[in-house]
């Protein structure tokens, strides 16, 4: 096999043009990986709601075309840029959103897994060291060649990608990758809000809005802990048939209800449960959520992307009676550091990863994976590249 360290790859990528339309199998030249970079082989991506939501362009602050999207993934090194020391060729490895150096004021303290060099960024479309993009397409006319935009720093819907090291993870050479690329973000956002954020206790009560993929990873991570009563809200009744086999015990469809959902909640857990996790990203939907925990010691734990400008749907002398609020940001796990663990503890089968891939498709399907997350038929699609 030829060698490509230092030379630019020429590979496949799905690229989007514009807001919403369809994605482009494109070839693309990738360029080799500058100081603390790293050039990864990705072998399996799947789609998360944030690629839905960036693919249709929800916010235009944040829109840049043409683009490579795709932030959950695994793959192999292919070659590391000068001043990379913790990883080399042909290392397993997952690539984060929410990156860590270890160096900055964030990253050394215990209280949060923000990066203030690397953090989660949905405006960022270059890489830190030169303002300057590794993708690149040869103009149709054979012109110039025309930047590709970065996405979330990972930008994984390509068979090659560059990350900054901070972003990539190296995880056991024996894990299975396929299921590790749940780790890039659905899955340890939901299990990590669990119990890195709430730190859910045995015997506790939980209330999860959305059962999605980050719904039911919470679930998942509230099962693991030992939670006495987990009740799933959602408008699919379906979701409730998986959500059994990974720890929902109660479900509630808001649509069925002749009263406030909060209500129905108190009354189910003599007053309301211990912790809530909102995962849609609704005001509205955020409010039953605070008040479905009970005054005292509730608490709820905010998941959802919220795109609208509306502020948050409270009065502060709500906040007197005793309930918290707070947001999390991929579960609160600080990647480089905690992830290799996590990933070690689901080989374990400590969570079940199996369960949230529900579809597998070559990487020419994507507008069709697109698809079936568009119309809620899947939790995760895997594709293989």
């Amino acid at each position: 096999m030829e060698k490509t360290t230092g030379k630019v790859i020429t590979c496949r990528a799905a690229v989007v043009w514009g807001p919403g339309e369809p994605f482009v199998m494109e070839q693309v030249q990738v360029d080799p990986p500058q100081k603390k970079e790293v050039r990864i082989k990705i072998l399996f991506t799947s789609i998360c709601h944030t690629d839905l939501s960036a693919w249709k362009g929800e916010n235009e602050a944040q829109q840049a075309f043409p683009r490579i999207l795709g932030h959950e993934a695994a793959g192999i090194v292919e070659s590391i840029g000068e001043g990379v020391t913790d990883m080399k060729e042909g290392d397993h490895v997952i690539p984060i959103f929410n990156g860590e150096c270890g160096d900055c004021k964030s990253c050394k303290h215990e209280k949060t897994n923000i990066c203030n060099s690397f953090g989660v960024n949905p405006m960022k479309t270059v890489m830190n060291s030169d303002g300057k993009t590794r993708f690149s397409i040869t103009a149709k006319d054979g012109g110039e060649r025309k930047p590709v935009y970065h996405f979330l720093n990972t930008s994984t819907f390509s068979e090659y990608t560059v990350l900054e090291s901070a972003c990539v993870v190296k995880i056991d050479s024996e894990a299975p990758l396929k299921k590790m690329t749940l780790l890039s973000c659905g899955v340890s956002t939901g299990v990590g809000a669990a119990w890195n954020v709430a730190d859910v206790q045995p015997g506790s009560t939980v209330a999860i809005f959305g059962l999605g993929a980050v719904g039911l990873a919470v679930a998942e991570g509230a099962r693991a802990r030992g939670a006495s009563k987990i009740i799933g809200i959602d408008i699919n009744p379906k979701k409730f048939t998986i959500g059994q086999t990974m720890g929902i015990t109660d479900f509630i469809n808001p649509t069925d209800l002749g009263k406030p959902l909060h209500e129905r909640i108190r009354e189910i857990t003599e007053g309301g449960v211990d912790y809530s996790f909102e995962c849609i990203g609704n005001p509205d939907v955020l409010r039953e959520a605070f008040l479905s925990t009970h005054e005292g010691w509730g608490f709820t734990v905010i998941l959802g992307i919220h795109t609208t400008p509306k502020m948050l749907p409270l009065h502060p002398m709500e906040l007197f009676l005793g309930r918290g609020l707070t947001g999390s940001v991929f579960g609160g796990f600080k990647g480089k550091s905690q992830l290799p663990r996590f990933a070690k503890e689901c080989m374990r089968g400590v969570v079940d990863l199996d369960e949230f891939i529900t579809h597998e498709l070559p990487f020419e399907k994507i507008n069709d994976a697109f698809q079936l997350l568009v119309e809620g038929q899947s939790l995760r699609c895997v594709l293989h590249l």
